[in-house]
């Protein structure tokens, strides 16, 4: 997991194409009003999830999201949030991976994880080792906005970069 602002990512990650194409997708939207809902950037290779939300508050026990065929970068574009990170092999699958969603979902106690606090302008970027929580309230719940662009993890192996 890497957690940085926006205007620090490229010096601080590998950049495929399909994360150049990501950050460059960041970059032009930041600072603008974007509607929810999916943005095609390169078919299903490279795609963002608008997504405006409440955040909630998290409990003992938190509800976790690992992906087997995408990186996450999720932005935040307005509000904060909390999230949860751990190594997906420490998951036990509470509920069987949905292909549809391209995930699998599961609970951890909240003493084993590892949270961060993302505030506007900073993203995390999650790979399919980064099992994650997201949407968790930073004090009490409030609204978010946030980007989330998905990368496919092939595209950016048969380039010949990691």
């Amino acid at each position: 997991m890497i957690v940085t602002h926006l205007t620090h990512a490229r010096e601080q990650m590998a950049l495929t194409p399909g994360m150049r194409k990501a950050l460059d997708f960041l970059n032009d939207a930041s600072g603008k009003e974007l509607p929810d809902g999916r943005v095609e950037l390169d078919g299903n290779r490279v795609f963002a999830l608008v997504q405006s939300y409440q955040t909630l508050p998290a409990g003992d026990e938190v509800l976790f999201e690992a992906h087997r065929d995408y990186i996450d970068v999720q932005y935040v574009a307005r509000g904060r949030e909390i999230m949860g990170w751990a190594p997906a092999e420490q998951l036990a699958s509470r509920v069987a991976y949905d292909p549809a969603n391209e995930a699998w979902l599961a609970t951890l106690p909240a003493q084993v994880a590892t949270f961060v606090r993302l505030e506007a302008g900073y993203i995390a970027v999650l790979h399919p080792a980064d099992a994650h929580a997201p949407r968790l309230a930073a004090g009490a719940p409030a609204g978010v906005k946030k980007i989330v662009v998905k990368v496919a993890v092939a595209t950016d192996k048969s380039s010949g970069h990691a």
